[in-house]
């Protein structure tokens, strides 16, 4: 049965959360991405929340700015290290050691686990990253890949000074294509319902500042007209090595997210296992829950 509760943070900031399982066993965080909310992993926090699975405590929080956690309005409140600083902040609530079993991640929230595995790996125990490319061989796409550039253009649609209000035109009319655009509807990829859209509308209903403000902040996205290559940093190696056991699942046709972000991987994550899915999308967290759950289940226990 999933749980629900507001987590008030040292930092000030409030998350709202998602959970199953018992208070006190072996912790596992799993954080969403954009346009999504902590709902999505319902099925997977019942799953490793059995006792048949693990009997783990499995905790989703919304980030900052989502759903019904704190959405501060300045786009400096979403720098990366904040958002570490919320995932660091809420582990410390919901684990005596402040370590957990694994932290899992999709789109946006894998961005905050790669930092957050980098800077407290003896906190995260394993990784697991979800469609979400890691810093260092993003800057490198950005930088030499045109394809990658074209693919990643919609962030700077996102980033624009009124993207929530015309995100929220007309029904969030330029929202559904994110989903759409990647099969979601047709037929084998039929999991956006109308009871979901309407649990989407809902988490939008609630404000799409703080989800946009993430595209402001960050400076790893394609250049704009007129700009040059160079805008896109070059990050410090010591800020990009994970020293984790890790396991990348890579849905094979995410058309915003190309494959060629796993070249050199090994590079930054020495223990690193890649699972690549063909014929799964951007979405994969929707349309395969079944197969991560397995996956994910052997790969935590190997530990």
């Amino acid at each position: 049965m999933i749980e629900t509760f507001q987590r008030r943070l040292p930092s000030g900031i409030t998350l709202s959360c998602r959970a199953a399982g018992v208070p006190g066993r072996p912790l596992l965080v799993f954080l969403h991405g954009f346009p999504e909310a902590a709902f999505i992993w319902d099925e997977l926090l019942e799953h490793f929340a059995d006792p048949a699975h693990g009997g783990y405590r499995c905790v989703a929080p919304n980030l900052r700015g989502f759903e019904r956690s704190s959405a501060p309005t300045e786009v400096a409140a979403y720098k990366p290290q904040l958002l570490v600083q919320d995932i660091h902040q809420l582990v410390a609530t919901e684990s005596a050691d402040g370590k957990m079993a694994a932290l899992i991640a999709h789109d946006w929230g894998g961005a905050f686990a790669w930092g957050f595995a980098n800077a407290f790996p003896a906190q995260t125990g394993r990784l697991v990253i979800i469609n979400s490319p890691h810093a260092g061989t993003l800057s490198r796409e950005l930088r030499e890949s045109e394809t990658q550039r074209a693919a990643s253009a919609y962030m700077n649609f996102l980033a624009r000074p009124d993207a929530e209000a015309l995100l929220a035109e007309d029904d969030y009319r330029r929202l559904w294509p994110f989903f759409t655009n990647m099969k979601a509807g047709e037929d084998g990829f039929g999991w956006l319902t109308e009871p979901l859209k309407q649990r989407y509308r809902e988490v939008w209903d609630a404000g799409l500042t703080g989800a946009c403000n993430l595209y402001r902040v960050t400076p790893l996205k394609p250049p704009q007209e007129g700009q040059s290559i160079d805008v896109i940093p070059v990050l410090p190696r010591e800020r990009l090595t994970v020293n984790v056991p890790t396991l990348v699942f890579w849905a094979l046709d995410d058309s915003a997210l190309l494959p060629g972000l796993l070249d050199g991987l090994e590079d930054y994550v020495p223990d690193l296992r890649v699972r690549k899915v063909p014929g799964a999308t951007h979405w994969i967290v929707h349309e395969q829950p079944g197969l991560l759950a397995e996956e994910i289940g052997a790969f935590l226990g190997k530990a």
